[in-house]
């Protein structure tokens, strides 16, 4: 509310003196703003430090102005880049200086309670009490210790602060104490159960934050803050809800639709190649499973025939299956038979990147047989992921799988996208399919 906007109006300045440069000076803005929030929303540091800040902050605004000086010295005189440069310059130093003044008021706001965040802390062992000490004892983290959870009998940080229940109730805790802040400490439960708990509706909007295990070897990162002389990682989960969705899925029409026109001539020598091998029929519809667990026609071109809808729907077909043709088999491993998945794409069923789908029966039989294997219907299906190109496709291991699936839709970012999507290409263009 206060750190974003007078970085903004202090970017902004340079208008004032140069105004016939103000579209570079607004991309300088705005490229600068995403950079330092990471595309999302901005939070405040913990230990509040500028000069903590003060690397990270000048690499991000340095980057944007040469990405923009770069643009402006391909089209105008290298004038006009110095006369850029030279208010980037000046931009850079007001930036830092009002950081300075937003750090001491949103300090101030905090030792005064005016900036209070709600949290619980997962654990009650001895780091969990020191992690309450510090919090009552200074109050400029800006963190009010609700209580904490955990499981077991012996808890160190009862001492300091009520046991507010086990691990199972953290949902009922976070609503019940309007909590928005989570803080995994040290406790009595397991890393799998823990899991569970943090990723659930109920916790998913508060801020997640983790002490390292091995605390003492801690290195800083981007992400790395501290209370007292304590690490603290800051965990940010993409959603792929609200505006990551509506990114994506504008990247997904804006490169699908294209696509598909583009490649059109290929589905149709293809879709021709199927018929005289296998007569009509090329189009393969087939049930899936996607987002959230809803079902959709999965569309391919036919590259075998099954005896029956029972067979297609409950056999895994492995690469050597004689009932594939050298046209299908072919097809199978340039990945042409997966092209008409681009109006799948297009029509909103599935997205350029994300987990496979997978047929209903073998979806049931996979969650109960493979750890978090279900966790992958968080988000859409893929016509490519993070697992195929890893090399992760056909007669290949689920739980392999469902372990990439899940740490893509942990780690999502656009350009993680545009990443897959050039390895794609690779796969496809040295065939290594089923």
């Amino acid at each position: 509310m206060l750190v974003l906007p007078v970085d903004a109006a202090l970017l902004l300045l340079p208008v004032l003196w140069t105004p016939h440069q103000w579209k570079a000076t607004v991309a300088m803005t705005a490229l600068s703003l995403a950079l330092l929030t990471g595309g999302g929303r901005y939070r405040a540091r913990l230990h509040l430090s500028v000069l903590d800040e003060l690397p990270t902050l000048i690499g991000k605004l340095l980057t944007a102005a040469a990405a923009v000086a770069l643009f402006i010295g391909t089209r105008y005189a290298a004038e006009s880049v110095t006369t850029f440069l030279s208010n980037v310059a000046i931009a850079i130093g007001l930036v830092v200086a009002g950081r300075v003044l937003t750090t001491g008021v949103i300090s101030w706001s905090r030792r005064r309670g005016l900036t209070r965040h709600r949290l619980v802390i997962i654990g009650g062992g001895p780091v969990a009490l020191e992690l309450v000490q510090a919090l009552h004892a200074d109050q400029r983290y800006g963190l009010c210790v609700e209580g904490f959870v955990d499981d077991g009998d012996l808890h160190d940080a009862a001492t300091a602060a009520p046991r507010l229940g086990k691990l199972a109730d953290l949902d009922d805790v976070v609503r019940r104490h309007e909590a928005d802040v989570l803080l995994i400490a040290d406790g009595a439960f397991s890393e799998r159960d823990l899991l569970d708990v943090v990723r659930t509706p109920a916790c998913e909007p508060s801020d997640l934050l983790v002490v390292p295990r091995l605390r003492y070897f801690n290195s800083n990162t981007g992400l790395s803050d501290q209370i007292g002389s304590i690490p603290i990682m800051r965990i940010r989960t993409p959603s792929l809800r609200g505006p990551a969705r509506v990114v994506k899925r504008v990247f997904d029409v804006a490169v699908a639709g294209p696509a598909l026109l583009l490649v059109a001539p290929v589905i149709a020598v293809c879709a021709l190649a199927v018929r005289i091998e296998g007569g009509p029929g090329v189009i393969f519809r087939q049930p899936r499973i996607g987002r959230d667990g809803r079902e959709f026609d999965c569309l391919k071109l036919r590259s075998m025939r099954p005896v029956d809808e029972h067979e297609a729907a409950t056999t895994w077909t492995v690469a050597d299956d004689r009932r594939v043709g050298p046209v299908g088999r072919f097809l199978r491993r340039s990945s042409l038979d997966e092209l008409p998945q681009l109006w799948n794409i297009v029509r909103g069923d599935m997205t350029l990147v994300g987990p496979r789908p997978e047929r209903p029966h073998f979806v049931s039989r996979f969650s109960q047989e493979f750890d978090r294997y279900a966790h992958r219907h968080r988000v859409q299906a893929g016509l490519t992921g993070l697992a195929q190109v890893n090399g992760l496709r056909g007669d290949t291991s689920i739980a392999d799988r469902a372990r990439y699936d899940n740490y893509y839709i942990e780690n999502w970012s656009l350009w993680l996208d545009i990443k897959i999507i050039l390895r794609t290409f690779s796969e496809v263009f040295f065939a290594r399919g089923r």
